[in-house]
């Protein structure tokens, strides 16, 4: 009898940040996926769905009033909901293989060992690569699918998401402010767990 295995939904449980993060892996892992040719959600409405929920979550760290975190919470929904709709669809080709299941993106529901957190990444070297750029590499953490980068320039106060990444040993940030200083940190996403701890930030001025 084959396995038949299935997508977590436990996504739908992290907090803000982190759910921006794992449709970031998402996103990257379906595209060109052979696997997955008729998704429920085409991925330009996904990738929207989700640059319209960050907008809202940046939008609520500078201002909590109501009507912010509603905005939040229904571009929370409309995203839920549109990775709800691509895990069904997951499942429903992915049924009997693993490695296809989890070549989307998405975990496994597995019963049979207990959850592992991921360890937190280090970053080894942060340099300027040219103009309004700086490359980071990170030490690869077992079991990550992806890395997610976050960047503060008020020294900690406020932090802003900097993207999801296959690799850790280049990450390029783009587009950066030249003259400013930004700390930076990396996290681990994958695992049993979804996610690991933030690393110990570094900061850098930009070219």
């Amino acid at each position: 009898m084959k396995t038949r295995y299935r997508v977590s939904y436990a996504f739908t449980t992290l907090p803000d940040n982190d759910l921006v993060g794992f449709t970031q892996v998402v996103i990257i892992c379906l595209t060109g996926n052979a696997a997955f040719t008729n998704l429920p959600v085409k991925l330009t409405d996904l990738s929207a769905l989700e640059a319209a929920f960050q907008t809202s979550v940046n939008n609520m760290a500078q201002n909590t009033s109501s009507q912010l975190t509603a905005l939040r919470d229904e571009a929370r929904e409309s995203l839920l909901d549109a990775l709800r709709k691509t895990a069904a669809y997951v499942q429903s080709v992915a049924l009997n293989s693993l490695s296809t299941l989890l070549s989307s993106g998405f975990q496994n529901v597995s019963a049979q060992s207990p959850s592992s957190p991921l360890a937190i990444p280090t970053i080894l070297s942060v340099t300027n690569n040219g103009s309004q750029q700086v490359l980071l590499r990170l030490d690869p953490v077992t079991n990550a699918k992806s890395y997610q980068i976050q960047f503060s320039t008020d020294n900690g106060k406020t932090w802003t998401l900097g993207g999801a990444y296959p690799q850790a040993r280049r990450i390029l940030l783009t587009n950066l402010v030249p003259g400013t200083t930004y700390m930076i940190q990396a996290q681990a996403i994958g695992g049993s767990t979804g996610q690991s701890g933030w690393s110990t930030p570094v900061s850098i001025m930009s070219t």
